[in-house]
């Protein structure tokens, strides 16, 4: 039956259940649709300006705890039993097999040896008694600041996927990676710095390359910018010498005035608004980059703490020092890389944990633990997420008889976290007495997405983005907060 039929004045069917009952329904409705999340995620309202920056700064869903986060990525991934998870039983039964009831099924062609040792000695540091190994004698004077994760486990060994899933999620390529997803869910501070940087270490990126800091199916805004790690920190940033800034603020408006009539006619272009507001953020990072990035602004004492000046720590602790500087001038994530290319290039310590592990152990430990007392004294570590890790972590066996390295292991290995409202001085979760898988409190990547999400203020199940029919997330169908390292 029409509507003019049922409802002469002209109403909708929509309009009348809205207006019934004198419109309590419809506040009912309201009140049900809002505690579900109906309207943050669906509700939105048409922009005076389509190329608003969709970078900008927006409202966290949730309370955050932390305004920005610095990813601290051991890329080749550390040994667990070696660094932040002390196993006394490695020394009793140093020499013998694995047990034959942990389902080890996949060496990668790799020699399975003895159970082995951790290489250094542990001892506890701070008033709560962690116990951390003398690869990170510096990190150890701030054990009363970290919460370490001992129960990590993750869908790969082999170093590309697992990289790309502890960054996006999943294995597979193409989807947006942690930072992308927090620069998306709440934008920059500064926008004259990009949301998201990333800074590789000199020797190489990872072996997956790009894919660890893109934006995936979202738009090219919410990709990483990558800084080098030495020279200028972005090339070609700067243009041709005869171009002034006046000649180059006039071409800007012009390609941006046809760029926003192309716009205009065809709304719904999220590629060109982001290509438009990329080509402003190149021009207003000319002159904020060089000064994010000039450390002779800095005390000499304070470069003398982060060892810039010195080797081995001049490169990671310059690193340091710029994400820190970045966080004071509202960047959201940041995220650092500790080894470049592949094998012992990186953590990957295949041929000798004594050899790797202290190496880049040495180029580490100081600068980490400087940001963690830089930021203290600042009073920014409240408000600034550390993440440390690698994408898995490593066999508590040798690769064979008398062999000094250690194969992957995705079974069980250790992250920690600190400030961000994180409780601090403490451990969660467990594994085997071996060190070999996780049992106890057991810590998906998810579950890792989702607590960092957390903590700067999204809601993993509600921060979704519509791709191919579907509201992707981060976290996917799975992943849960870990309330219980949360103050």
């Amino acid at each position: 039956m029409p509507n003019d039929v049922l409802f002469p004045c002209r109403r909708s069917r929509r309009e009348f259940v809205w207006e019934m009952g004198a419109g309590f329904a419809g506040l009912a409705l309201t009140s049900l649709l809002s505690k579900d999340g109906f309207f943050e995620r669906y509700a939105s309202a048409e922009s005076p300006q389509r190329t608003l920056n969709p970078a900008a700064a927006k409202r966290p869903q949730l309370k955050p705890r932390a305004k920005a986060c610095i990813f601290l990525m051991m890329n080749g991934a550390p040994s667990q039993v070696d660094t932040f998870d002390h196993k006394p039983e490695l020394q009793k039964f140093a020499g013998k097999q694995l047990p034959a009831d942990k389902k080890f099924t996949n060496s990668g062609g790799r020699k399975v040896g003895y159970l082995t040792p951790a290489w250094r000695k542990f001892q506890p540091g701070g008033e709560s008694g962690l116990l951390i190994s003398d690869y990170f004698p510096n990190v150890r004077k701030h054990a009363d600041k970290l919460c370490v994760l001992n129960s990590c486990h993750t869908d790969s060994h082999a170093h590309g996927s697992a990289l790309v899933a502890m960054n996006t999620g999943k294995t597979l390529i193409g989807r947006p990676s942690l930072g992308s997803w927090c620069v998306y869910g709440l934008g920059t501070e500064n926008e004259s710095l990009p949301g998201y940087v990333v800074i590789l270490d000199k020797r190489g990126g990872p072996i997956s390359g790009q894919p660890n800091w893109s934006s995936g199916f979202m738009p090219a805004t919410h990709t990483g910018t990558l800084f080098r790690p030495q020279g200028d920190p972005i090339l070609d940033l700067k243009g041709p010498g005869h171009i002034t800034q006046a000649v180059q603020r006039e071409q800007l408006d012009l390609l941006a005035q046809i760029n926003q009539r192309h716009l205009d006619a065809r709304p719904g272009g999220q590629e060109l608004a982001a290509r438009i507001n990329s080509y402003e953020l190149a021009y207003r990072m000319q002159t904020a980059t060089p000064d994010a990035v000039d450390l002779s602004q800095e005390t000499e004492s304070t470069l003398k703490m982060y060892g810039i000046g010195k080797q081995p720590t001049d490169e990671y602790g310059r690193n340091c020092l710029i994400a820190r500087r970045l966080v004071e001038k509202g960047v959201r994530f940041i995220q650092l890389y500790s080894g470049g290319g592949h094998l012992e290039e990186t953590w990957d310590a295949h041929e000798s944990i004594e050899k790797n592990h202290g190496r880049h152990g040495a180029e580490v430990d100081q600068p980490i633990a400087a940001l963690l007392t830089d930021l203290e004294q600042r009073g920014m570590l409240e408000d600034t997420l550390i993440v440390w890790g690698g994408e898995f972590g490593r066999m508590p066996f040798s690769e064979g008889k008398d062999a000094p390295g250690r194969n992957h292991n995705p079974y069980g290995f250790s992250m920690w976290l600190a400030g961000g409202g994180v409780k601090s001085g403490t451990t969660y979760g467990k594994t085997d007495e071996f060190g070999f898988e996780a049992v106890e409190n057991k810590v998906h990547l998810h579950d890792l997405h989702a607590t960092i999400l957390q903590i700067m203020g999204l809601d993993h199940e509600r921060l979704t983005y519509f791709h191919q029919g579907r509201d992707e997330s981060l976290t996917d169908v799975g992943g849960k907060v870990i309330h219980d390292i949360l103050s």
